[in-house]
């Protein structure tokens, strides 16, 4: 399907908007948690940017699926790097295995059964620790309640990789053009939200 003008300019305050984050960063945070974020919102400037100029088909792709990936799980390794340090290190491991994991069943010969039974679990994970993160850090008072927009990315990120599993799988039930609409807007809502969140928090 091609690429309209309204996707286009939707894929473009995406990237600007992703670009705005990289470039003001999160002031007073260390090393890990910095260098977590700024790929996790450059993955969405790339992944942005790649869909903008080469279309709808690079969603096929496995490379733009890893790319994906590195989204969810980098911003949830720097929230568990702020906010729970008894599990960095265990959550990094798991990160890693997990992103790898993805990698091997998208250049590998791999049952697609097997490859979206990997992708479901790892991006679950991802986008669970998204959402819960924030709302615990809020109750505990450790966080302003405007960190709460990054619990709603996390939905977001989650119902995106639904709809990434439904195009992927060809499905027909709601049409590849109204998933693909759908698609465009949640990105954009997923990286403002997100941006909303880390600013105010």
């Amino acid at each position: 399907m091609k690429v309209s003008l309204v996707d286009r300019l939707l894929f473009l305050m995406t990237a600007i908007v992703a670009s705005y984050q990289i470039a003001i960063g999160i002031e007073g945070l260390g090393s890990i948690p910095t260098l977590a974020y700024t790929v996790g919102f450059g993955a969405l400037l790339v992944a942005g940017l790649l869909i903008l100029i080469l279309g709808f088909e690079v969603l096929q792709s496995p490379v733009v699926v890893v790319v994906a990936t590195l989204i969810p799980l980098s911003l949830a390794i720097g929230m568990v790097w702020e906010y729970l340090p008894g599990w960095r290190e265990a959550y990094v491991l798991y990160a890693g295995v997990g992103l790898l994991a993805i990698g091997l069943t998208r250049f590998i010969r791999t049952s697609r059964q097997i490859a979206t039974l990997v992708l479901a679990v790892v991006h679950g994970v991802a986008g669970l620790t998204i959402m819960l993160l924030p709302l615990g850090a809020v109750m505990a008072q450790r966080a302003n309640p405007a960190f709460l927009f990054v619990s709603l990315g996390g939905a977001l990120i989650g119902l995106m990789g639904l709809l990434l599993s439904f195009l992927r799988m060809g499905s027909l039930a709601l049409g590849q053009e109204k998933l693909l609409r759908a698609f465009t807007l949640l990105f954009f809502g997923v990286t403002v939200v997100h941006v909303l969140g880390f600013v105010w928090r």
